[in-house]
């Protein structure tokens, strides 16, 4: 379980700097230059996602079971899991869901981690999850003080919203139907 903790933290670590930090961030890239923040921010966001899997992996094979879910919040998390990953595209997408969301990449982390919140019930599953939804929820709250920055992605085009949908849902279609279980053992029909 340390393993899981230490990976939350330098993930989390990183990815809060601009919210409880954004000038020193600010400072730092005038400093060593944007391409250099980027490489070292990809690198510490690699390391700590690497302990976050194998820290999972590992509490995964002695659980610690703090909650048992009613078989009728598996159906509930699938429901919510629906609109990630084309809230997720979205992100990159520009066009009216991006507008309407506002954050569009907070809003399917979220309901990713609300989701499987709801699903599991292990000391782990509330580390992992319950750690990206109260980070999601503090990036949100924290965003509408900071200055807004430009997201990279796809131009704007009339068809973003139908390609982020479609591209979404299909992924969507692959995790059910069999690459979730692949992936990560778990099916999430079961």
């Amino acid at each position: 379980m340390r393993v899981l903790v230490l990976g939350l933290l330098l993930f989390f670590g990183i990815h809060s700097v601009g919210i409880v930090a954004p000038l020193w961030r600010e400072r730092c890239v005038l400093r060593i230059g944007t391409l250099t923040w980027r490489a070292l921010y990809s690198l510490a966001s690699l390391a700590g996602l690497a302990l976050i899997i194998l820290g999972f992996a590992r509490a995964r094979l002695s659980p610690l079971v703090l909650y048992t879910p009613p078989a009728a919040l598996h159906t509930v998390a699938r429901v919510l899991m629906v609109p990630v990953l084309p809230l997720l595209l979205a992100a990159y997408l520009p066009g009216r869901i991006q507008s309407a969301a506002r954050h569009p990449m907070l809003v399917a982390i979220k309901l990713w981690a609300l989701a499987h919140l709801l699903a599991n019930g292990t000391a782990a599953d509330v580390l992992l999850f319950g750690g990206f939804l109260a980070w999601a929820v503090l990036d949100r709250i924290s965003l509408k003080r900071r200055p807004v920055r430009a997201v990279s992605g796809a131009p704007l085009k009339p068809w973003n919203d139908l390609v982020a949908v479609v591209l979404g849902l299909a992924l969507y279609a692959l995790l059910i139907g069999g690459l979730h279980l692949r992936l990560f053992g778990v099916s999430p029909l079961a």
